[in-house]
């Protein structure tokens, strides 16, 4: 039997539909029941019987750190998608972030260990990787370097990867995925979707940075596969295509049939930005939107490569303005 983690997320229910609807036994956790809908609505996205999928599916509701009850999910489980973490950039949240994301995924680790799980996929993101010098594409072995200022959700993904690493030094089998900015339907308060609804809403700024993109679709296949085949011990970088944020919006606009953004946000103006942020957050004690480390992503060129990935399994990624339309189209649904 399978288990998936962060089942209510993004990859999490695109992954759930795509096992239950091959016939898959599955065990999902969750925290809130409430979003339990939001793998509803993914489910019906795709198929006419969304319900009758969704009921295949046996649901735990569980924490990370909660190991009684994460002990009692991981009864007769064989393989192990680990989905959940908790994604913000606010420095504020870095505590939090590290008990989700390093001992949340520690405790998993140490449970596929104690329940002779055959092997783990561990979803974790670009944002581990290192910065290649100007020009070079980044890869798998692009260093990681400790001492940059790296954003507190880089950190602390890099911290669980470590944790995985250190499962397989005594005798997990484990895979590694890093997702690029990941776009997929279904969840339009934050991610990706987020990202349509502010467009849709009417957005004027774009900045000058570069960064990755994948389709949640190949993310969800390329994790199935990996975990199919005898690649084991292995990172992998999933990035569709490499795109300006100024492209992507452009895109985005196009297939909501509404206005780009047509204002560059200047570096000088995020730097701004970024202050003001910190400023407001501690007047009204509200969540940050803006941090300092997120503004440099912003007006960073980070290229990525798919070459090992692709090689490895053969895969052909599907092009980014498909995922969007497709998006798009989930989205005035």
């Amino acid at each position: 039997m399978i288990l998936v983690t962060g089942g209510t997320g993004l990859v999490g229910s695109h992954l759930l539909y795509q096992l239950v609807n091959n016939n898959e036994q599955v065990k999902a956790i969750y925290r809130n029941k409430k979003k339990l809908e939001i793998v509803k609505k993914v489910f019906s996205y795709y198929s006419e019987n969304s319900e009758i999928l969704f009921n295949k599916i046996t649901w735990i509701q569980a924490d990370l750190l909660d190991i009684p009850a994460l002990s009692e999910a991981f009864i007769d489980i064989s393989h192990v998608y680990h989905c959940a973490a908790f994604v913000s950039f606010e420095p504020n949240k870095y505590h939090l972030l590290r008990k989700t994301n390093i001992d949340g995924t520690a405790n998993i680790v140490n449970l596929c260990i104690a329940s002779n799980v055959e092997k783990l996929c561990y979803v974790s993101s670009v944002a581990t990787l290192g910065k290649a010098s100007l020009g070079k594409t980044i890869d798998e072995n692009t260093y990681w370097n400790p001492e940059a200022d790296n954003s507190v959700y880089g950190i602390t993904k890099y911290g669980a990867e470590i944790e995985v690493w250190r499962g397989t030094q005594e005798g997990l089998n484990a895979v590694i995925v890093n997702p690029g900015v990941i776009i997929g339907g279904g969840i339009w308060n934050h991610g990706s979707g987020f990202i349509f609804k502010k467009v849709y809403k009417g957005l004027s700024y774009y900045t000058k940075g570069h960064v990755g993109y994948v389709g949640v679709s190949d993310v969800v296949s390329i994790m199935t596969k990996l975990m199919k085949s005898d690649i084991i011990n292995e990172r992998f970088i999933l990035v569709s295509e490499n795109l300006s944020y100024k492209t992507f919006l452009s895109l985005v606009a196009k297939h909501l049939n509404v206005q780009p953004p047509t204002k560059k946000a200047s570096d000088f103006l995020l730097q701004i930005g970024w202050r003001l942020d910190w400023l407001y957050s501690k007047i009204t004690r509200k969540r940050r939107s803006l941090s300092k480390q997120l503004a440099h992503t912003l007006t960073s060129k980070s290229i990525y490569t798919n070459a090992k990935i692709a090689d490895a399994l053969n895969y052909n990624f599907s092009a980014i303005e498909d995922e969007i339309l497709k998006v798009a189209k989930q989205f005035h649904k």
